[in-house]
């Protein structure tokens, strides 16, 4: 069966980048071992004419269901959702690291990427427009579960002597199903989700992007004829220790980088969206028509109505990743004492990666048309979208490439110290260790071409999914009580904003 594309399309070629003899030993061996599993973790089976991935399968089975469980709360709880965020209900001395809105920054900033940019413009191509009406629709889903796993993450995170915090699927898949009386089933699936998080976080958190951005940059620059071309080893550097500098610092240090940096390169990609738009403001009207009947109809390339649903299903469960687990670590380091706060803070990152920049990438797309022309393809084809009206937009890809990269790096970077932390009984060391690891893979990413390296990776952050899916449905009765707690508290009044507390 065939790979379908994997989470963050790439954008240029492979050789963009220094491809050396020893690049090439390193891919050859490594493919043999790669292969067998990302052909695994990425088996499609054939549905009406269109490759349906079953990860995707897993994933959205589960966003479903989480939705009917939480009785819609992904819509129901927006609202107070958006007042956690505005700190209405914050407490400085509660339990924990980080602001709401850090945390969510944080988790946005590791997801928030180049599947934005280039993985919805392969989406419109396969499957139309109308891909971009079921991307969506796998938006609104996507929100519960991030709404489960991290109630979860901060229920069963564990408090540090040192005020810090540890959480995420590795402790609520051990102390939450330990229990239920399933200690052992806990522990092996906590173990394997901390491997793959590790191998994931290596790779597809780090080597991938600073390869992308390194790649950008060249483009940008020259292409061939650039002063960079050929020096991948120095940017890396740059990049590692732009990394380096911040992740010393932990969570805090992360987070302080995250809350300025995610807001200024969401405003920075939306306004150049929104100038498009707004030169085609005649053509709005006909292209929501486009992706409502595109998203229904029997017609079109990748099986019709299947391929157009699988498409953008697809790209919206590896864009948001909803259901990996890996935004639960970082809202387990969230100030609060109530686990229901951040799950409902969480649903809000699907919704700000899928629901509004997929949707504004693929509104671009298909209102200047550009999808048609099937000359350009992933990064390429948004980037000609932006040009009809803004010339030198390459510029501002580049620029958005490059922060999207750094972001995402510094979030998956977090992710790995604590799945280390885990994995080595909280050794301060092991993560130090892994703390330099990272920086000399974010090196590696920008000066070879590793494509198995980098495929196994990738493969390793949709294999989280499997553990810890698996330990959101043993936990659906606990989440729903807590859920359910919390929501009554707020009726009753047993919560109420800070501005409407009365110290006693």
């Amino acid at each position: 069966m065939p790979v379908p594309t994997l989470p963050a399309a790439r954008p240029l070629p492979a050789d963009a980048v220094a491809d050396t003899g020893v690049d090439a030993t390193i891919n050859d061996w490594f493919a043999t071992v790669s292969d067998p599993v990302v052909a695994t973790i990425f088996l499609s089976v054939p549905v009406l004419g269109a490759d349906l991935p079953l990860i995707v399968v897993w994933l959205v089975v589960a966003a479903v269901f989480f939705t009917i469980w939480t009785g819609f709360l992904n819509i129901r709880g927006f609202g107070h959702a958006l007042a956690l965020v505005r700190g209405r209900y914050s407490d400085p001395k509660d339990a924990g690291e980080v602001s709401h809105f850090q945390a969510l920054a944080t988790a946005v900033s590791g997801t928030v990427g180049l599947g934005n940019i280039a993985g919805v413009a392969v989406a419109i191509s396969i499957g139309g427009p109308g891909a971009t009406f079921w991307m969506i629709v796998a938006g609104f889903l996507g929100m519960s579960t991030k709404l489960v796993e991290c109630t979860l993450g901060v229920k069963y995170r564990r408090e540090n002597a040192d005020g810090t915090v540890s959480g995420g699927p590795m402790y609520y898949l051990s102390r939450g199903l330990a229990e239920r009386g399933m200690a052992r089933l806990g522990k092996v699936l906590a173990v394997v989700f901390a491997i793959c998080c590790i191998g994931g976080a290596l790779g597809g958190g780090n080597m991938f992007q600073s390869n992308q951005a390194t790649a950008q940059i060249i483009a940008v620059t020259g292409a061939e004829d650039s002063p960079l071309a050929g020096q991948g080893v120095w940017i890396g550097l740059v990049f590692a220790a732009l990394v380096g500098v911040v992740i010393i610092g932990g969570i805090k240090s992360i987070a302080r980088v995250t809350d300025k940096l995610v807001p200024f390169m969401a405003a920075l990609y939306l306004g150049a969206a929104l100038v498009v738009i707004a030169f085609n403001l005649d053509a709005v009207p006909g292209a929501f028509e486009a992706i409502v009947s595109g998203a229904f109809s029997p017609e079109g390339v990748a099986g019709g109505f299947v391929g157009v649903l699988i498409q953008g299903f697809r790209r919206a469960a590896f864009s948001n990743e909803a259901g990996i687990g890996s935004a639960a670590i970082a809202h387990s380091a969230v100030r609060t004492k109530e686990p229901a706060t951040e799950g409902h803070v969480a649903l809000l990152e699907p919704f700000i990666d899928t629901v509004v920049i997929c949707t504004m990438t693929a509104l671009v797309i298909v209102i200047t048309g550009t999808y048609t022309s099937g000359e350009a393809e992933g990064v390429a084809l948004t980037s000609e979208a932006f040009e009809t009206v803004i010339p030198w937009f390459p510029v501002v890809l580049a620029v958005a490439v490059v922060l999207f990269a750094y972001s995402t790096m510094l979030a998956w970077s977090y992710y790995g110290m604590k799945a280390t932390r885990y994995l080595f009984r909280d050794s301060a060391v092991a993560e130090n260790v892994f703390k330099i690891v990272f920086c000399g893979f974010t090196v590696i990413g920008a000066a070879a071409t590793l494509g198995p390296v980098i495929d196994f990776s990738d493969s390793m952050i949709f294999a989280m999914s499997l553990p810890n899916i698996i330990g959101l449905y043993l936990l659906a009765g606990v989440v729903k009580r807590e859920l359910a707690q919390y929501r009554t508290k707020l009726r009753n009044r047993e919560i109420v904003p800070v501005a409407e507390r009365v110290d006693r």
